[in-house]
């Protein structure tokens, strides 16, 4: 027996993700409904590679009641309309929206990182995906931290344009089109030009200077993985398509070399280790593109700082950043609670 399932958002990009995975992995579903705005109502999605096609439903109308799971990627307005409805109907919300993620009565949840905060979900019935620079990271940080204890971690990112939708990633493809044609490009989506260059502000800026993305990198690893765990983030719109990057410097409380981790990290949930000091014996974005882990390069020891380490991180940002890790949830939420399946 199979759950009832609902992908709101199932026109964007992260909702076919999610359908796609769900498809990929097998999830058990007895039936399921694409939700959108009304907009959509009427187009048809495919069900990953099933050949099967659904009728898009609009989510202003649609009835939750007896459905049991609802995959979210409608963003912050749309959950704050929907979520608290499709909760109250005893659908439990599984968010990618940043609106909930630290609400102390909802879960944040990676599932290789915190599976067991999944439990108090029934405060709200809602969960909380985290950010997609967030959740790739804690999932390198998790087994290192059990093995040495983080105290802080400086990181800087590399984010795809895809981060911000399929508006970011068609203003990559104009801007890059014009610069070849000798157009001027014109900035839209983006702060300034992003074909061929590098733009250092993702979100809005906070008073401390800091933007909104940052801030999130910060307490969502803390929530996630230790509130005692200082971080600072830089992050970066880069002309990616998919696939966010980081370089990731960390500080332990107890010795640990360069070795010992990448042997920790070799058998990690969640992590590949692509990591032979030699030419292209790393991973980067373009080769991350379609694939469920977090790859992990470069781990090198941190001369500058007492028990430190250094490390290169990507992943798929559209799948481990977002839609993966919220089918991720799913499944752990039917193992531990829901337990229809067989």
């Amino acid at each position: 027996m199979g759950y009832r399932v609902v992908v709101a958002g199932a026109t964007g990009n992260v909702g076919r993700e999610m359908l796609n995975i769900l498809a990929e992995r097998e999830f058990p579903i007895d039936e399921i409904a694409v939700l959108a705005s009304s907009r959509s109502q009427g187009d048809e999605v495919d069900f990953g590679e099933t050949g099967r096609k659904l009728k898009v439903q609009n989510i202003e109308n649609f009835d939750p009641t007896g459905w049991d799971m609802a995959l979210f990627a409608i963003g912050s307005e749309g959950s704050k309309a929907h979520a608290p409805r499709f909760a109250a109907a005893g659908c439990t919300v599984i968010d990618n929206a940043s609106l909930y993620r630290m609400d102390p009565d909802v879960p944040l949840i990676v599932p290789e990182v915190n599976p067991e905060a999944i439990d108090g979900y029934t405060k709200k019935n809602i969960i909380a995906n985290p950010n997609c620079s967030t959740a790739q990271m804690v999932v390198a940080l998790k087994p290192l931290h059990d093995a040495a204890k983080i105290t802080r971690v400086v990181v800087a990112t590399y984010q795809s344009v895809s981060g911000a939708g399929k508006a970011g990633m068609d203003e990559l493809f104009e801007q890059s089109r014009d610069i070849f044609v000798g157009d001027q490009p014109t900035p839209h989506k983006f702060t300034k030009q992003i074909a061929f260059n590098v733009i250092p502000h993702i979100d809005s800026f906070l008073d401390d200077g800091f933007t909104k993305e940052e801030w999130k990198m910060v307490v969502e690893t803390k929530k996630i993985l230790d509130p005692k765990i200082k971080v600072v983030a830089t992050c970066v719109r880069v002309p990616v398509f998919v696939g966010h990057s980081e370089a990731v410097h960390i500080e332990f409380e107890n010795e640990i070399s360069a070795k010992q981790a990448q042997s920790i990290l070799r058998e990690a949930p969640g992590v590949m280790l692509v990591d032979k000091r030699e030419d292209a014996g790393y991973v980067t974005p373009v080769e991350c593109v379609g694939e469920y882990a977090t790859y992990v390069s470069r781990v090198r020891e941190d001369p500058t700082v007492e028990n430190g380490l250094a490390l290169w991180c990507v992943s798929d940002n559209l799948r481990k950043g977002a839609a993966l890790n919220a089918v991720q949830i799913a499944e752990l939420l039917g193992r531990r609670h829901l337990k229809k399946a067989a």
